[in-house]
C-alpha cells in the first residue's frame, strides 16, 4: 500500500515538478516586477536573469519581447502561451513541453511596452553572443553593432576568445574596437582601439572616429579643463551673421535702436514744433532725425545709439569656441591622427575601386569592338549593323534560358549557340550585302545601317517591345567585396575573364594559324596577298563570321547586366567605332589599348562629375577628336594599306 501511494504522489506530481524547475523558479523571485514591468525597475531583474546561465533563459526572453507569455492567475506561474479563441494553450517555461489550457480570463498576457522590450533584447544578446546556432551569434552582433551598451562590453569580449567562425571572430573584435572607443573607460585601451581604426577603412570605423571629434560652440573664454578644438576666426571660420545669432543666443548683443524706435522717440519729444531745438520742418533727411536723436540720447532722454564698431568690439571680446565633446585630448588627438590616416587609405581604396570600374568597362568595351576591330582592319567596312549581332547574341541567350530552366548549363550553351548565330548573320550579312558594294565606304555605311534598323524592328515583332530577362547563374550572383570602399560584382569579373579568353584565342588564331597568317596579309596588302594565291573574297567572308561571333558573345555577356532589348545593341556601336579607330585599325592590341583608354577616360569623367553621364559621354568624344589630331593612325598603328 506504502508502495502504490508512493507512486500515486509522484505521477500525480509530475506536473508540478515540471513547472516548478530552476526557469520558473528563479521568475517566481521576480514575478511582480515581470508581470508589471517598467524601465526604472526591470533592469537589475534581467541582469539576474542574463546571469543565470540556464539554457532555457533565451527562449524565454525572445517569447517575454514578442509578448508570447502569460501568467495564470491561480497560482502565479509563468508559461509560453498561445491564445485559441478564449482559451490559452500553455506550455512549459523549462522545456516547452504541453502543460494544459487555461480559460482566456484565468490568465494575463505579458505586454512589456517598447523601451521594456529593448531592454529584455540588451540582455538576449549576452545568451546570443555564445549560442552554438552561428545564425543566433550574427544576429546577436547585428543587434549589438545598432544599439551598443557599455554593458555588453565584457560579455562580447568574452565571446571572443571561444569563437570558431573566422568571420564571426572578426566582427567580434571590430565591435569590441568600436564599443572600447565610445565607452571604454581605460586610456590605454580607447588609445589602442583608436590605433586600431586607423587600419581600416569601413564606414563604421569612420563613423567612431567623427564621433569622437564632435564639437559644441561656445561663446566667450572656456572652462579651464575644456578640450578646445579651435577658436573661429569671424569672416574666415564662421560668418558674422552667425556669430551674431550666437551671441543672440547667449543675450549679449548691444541693444538696436531701429528707425521706428528713432521715429518713435522723436515724435514723443516734440514740444512746440521742436524736436531737442530743432525745428521740425528741418528733419526731412536721415541724417537730420539721427542727429536729434544723438542730442536727445546726449540729454539722457532716450537710450544712446550704440557706437559703429560696437559689433566687431562684441566680437572680439567675445570669442567664439568650438569645444571637443570628448573631454580627453589626448583620445581627440589620436583621432584626429587617426583619421588622417583613414581618410588617406581611402582615398587610394577609391582610386583603386575606380581602377576596378574602369577595367571593368574596359572588357566590355573589347568585347563589344574586337570584331568589328577585324573586320574594319581586314576589309575596310564600316559595319553599322554590328550592334545588332550584339544584340542576337543576347536574345540567342534569353531563348536558350526558356528552353534550358538551368541558368549555368544555359549559359554553358548560350556562349556558342551566340557565336554560331551571330556567325551565321555576319556571313549572311557580307555575302548578300557587302561583298557586292566593294569600294563604296558611304553606300556600304547607308546600307548596313539600314539593315541594322530592320533587324531591330524584326526583333520588336518576334519579342515585343519590353525588355526580356538573362539571368546570370547564382554563382555570378552577387559581388566580390575588399572592403565598405571597394567591390565589383561577380558578373564583371567573369566578363573581365572572357575577355582574357578572347584575347588569348585571337592572338594565337591571328599569330599561329594559316587563317591568321591570311588575315594579316590581306589586311597588310590585299593585292600581294592575291597574287601569292590568298583568296581576299574567302578570307574577307571567314573574318566577318569570326568577328560578328564575338559581338553574339559579348551580346551573352552584356546582357547578363544590361537590359535586354532590340536597340541594346545601339548603345554600343559608337564606343566600339571610338574604340577601334582610338586604338588602331584592325590589330588586336590596339583594340585592347583603346578598350582600356575610352573605358578609363570614361569612368575618371563620370567621377568627377556623377550627376551628368550626358556630360562624360561629351566630354569623351571631344577628347577623342583631339587625340585622333594628334595620332591619326591609332594608339598601334596598322602597316599597309591602313597606314595611309
Amino acid at each position: 500500500m506504502r508502495l502504490i501511494l508512493a507512486l500515486v504522489l509522484m505521477l500525480t506530481g509530475l506536473p508540478a515538478m515540471a513547472q516548478n524547475g530552476p526557469v520558473q523558479t528563479l521568475l517566481q523571485t521576480y514575478a511582480d516586477d515581470i508581470a508589471k514591468p517598467s524601465r526604472r525597475t526591470i533592469q537589475p531583474v534581467l541582469d539576474d536573469l542574463a546571469a543565470s546561465g540556464l539554457p532555457a533563459m533565451p527562449s524565454f526572453l525572445e517569447a517575454w519581447a514578442d509578448k508570447g507569455i502569460v501568467q495564470r492567475d491561480e497560482d502565479g506561474l509563468f508559461f509560453y502561451g498561445t491564445r485559441e479563441g478564449d482559451i490559452y494553450v500553455l506550455r512549459s517555461v523549462e522545456d516547452g513541453s504541453d502543460a494544459g489550457e487555461v480559460g482566456r480570463r484565468e490568465a494575463s498576457e505579458l505586454k512589456p511596452n517598447a523601451g521594456v522590450r529593448r531592454l529584455i533584447g540588451t540582455a538576449l544578446v549576452q545568451f546570443q553572443l555564445n549560442d552554438p546556432d552561428p545564425a543566433r551569434r550574427r544576429a546577436a552582433l547585428e543587434s549589438l553593432s545598432r544599439s551598443p551598451s557599455a554593458d555588453l562590453l565584457e560579455p562580447l569580449r568574452a565571446s571572443i576568445e571561444g569563437e570558431e567562425d573566422p568571420a564571426l571572430r572578426a566582427r567580434k573584435v571590430a565591435l569590441d574596437r568600436l564599443i572600447t572607443v565610445r565607452f571604454g573607460t581605460d586610456l590605454d585601451t580607447r588609445l589602442a582601439a583608436i590605433d586600431w581604426m586607423s587600419d581600416q577603412v569601413s564606414l563604421e570605423a569612420r563613423a567612431a572616429l567623427n564621433g569622437l571629434l564632435t564639437t559644441d560652440r561656445i561663446v566667450g573664454a572656456p572652462d579651464a579643463d575644456a578640450n578646445v578644438a579651435r577658436v573661429l576666426t569671424v569672416g574666415d571660420d564662421i560668418t558674422e551673421a552667425d556669430a551674431l545669432a550666437l551671441l543672440a543666443d547667449e543675450d549679449i548683443l548691444p541693444p538696436e535702436v531701429t528707425r521706428a524706435d528713432r521715429d518713435a522717440a522723436l515724435i514723443a519729444a516734440l514740444d512746440n514744433g521742436e524736436v531737442a531745438g530743432t525745428p521740425v520742418h528741418t528733419l526731412n533727411t536721415e541724417a537730420a532725425r539721427w542727429t536729434a536723436y544723438e542730442e536727445l540720447a546726449a540729454a539722457g532722454q532716450v537710450p544712446a545709439r550704440p557706437p559703429e564698431d560696437a559689433v566687431a568690439t562684441l566680437l572680439a571680446e567675445n570669442p567664439i569656441s568650438e569645444v571637443y565633446d570628448e573631454p580627453d585630448p589626448t583620445i581627440t588627438a589620436a583621432a584626429e591622427a587617426a583619421l588622417a590616416e583613414v581618410t588617406s587609405r581611402v582615398a587610394r581604396a577609391q582610386a583603386a575601386d575606380l581602377g576596378l570600374d574602369a577595367l571593368s568597362l574596359a572588357s566590355i568595351y573589347f568585347l563589344a569592338a574586337i570584331g568589328l576591330a577585324i573586320t574594319f582592319g581586314v576589309m575596310g567596312v564600316i559595319n553599322m549593323a554590328h550592334g545588332e549581332f550584339i544584340m542576337l547574341g543576347a536574345y540567342t541567350g534569353y531563348v536558350v534560358q526558356q528552353v534550358v530552366p538551368d541558368y549555368t548549363v544555359s549559359l554553358i550553351i548560350a556562349l556558342p549557340l551566340a557565336f554560331v548565330v551571330a556567325a551565321a548573320a555576319g556571313v549572311a550579312l557580307e555575302r548578300l550585302v557587302i561583298r557586292h558594294l566593294a569600294h563604296r565606304p558611304l553606300e556600304t555605311l547607308l546600307a548596313t545601317f539600314g539593315i541594322s534598323v530592320a533587324v531591330q524592328q524584326i526583333v520588336k515583332n518576334v519579342f515585343g517591345t519590353q525588355a526580356v530577362p538573362l539571368t546570370s547563374p547564382d554563382w555570378l550572383a552577387g559581388a566580390w567585396v575588399v572592403n565598405d570602399v571597394i567591390g565589383i560584382s561577380y558578373i564583371r569579373i567573369g566578363i573581365f575573364v572572357l575577355a582574357l579568353i578572347f584575347l588569348g584565342v585571337l592572338v594565337y588564331i591571328l599569330r599561329r594559324t594559316r587563317l591568321g597568317l591570311e588575315v594579316r596579309a590581306v589586311t597588310q596588302n590585299p593585292g600581294m596577298a592575291a597574287s601569292l594565291g590568298i583568296d581576299p573574297d574567302r578570307v574577307g567572308m571567314a573574318t566577318f563570321a569570326l568577328g560578328s561571333g564575338i559581338a553574339g558573345v559579348a551580346g551573352v555577356a552584356i546582357g547578363l547586366f544590361a537590359q535586354v532589348t532590340s536597340e541594346m545593341g545601339a548603345g554600343y556601336i559608337v564606343q566600339s567605332f571610338m574604340t577601334v579607330v582610338v586604338g588602331g585599325v584592325g590589330s588586336v592590341f590596339g583594340t585592347l589599348a583603346g578598350a582600356g583608354l575610352i573605358g578609363g577616360l570614361q569612368k575618371g569623367i563620370e567621377w568627377l562629375n556623377p550627376s551628368n553621364t550626358l556630360a562624360a559621354q561629351t566630354y569623351m568624344i571631344l577628347f577623342i577628336i583631339l587625340f585622333i589630331q594628334v595620332r591619326p593612325r591609332g594608339i598601334v598603328a596598322q602597316k599597309g594599306r591602313h597606314a595611309q
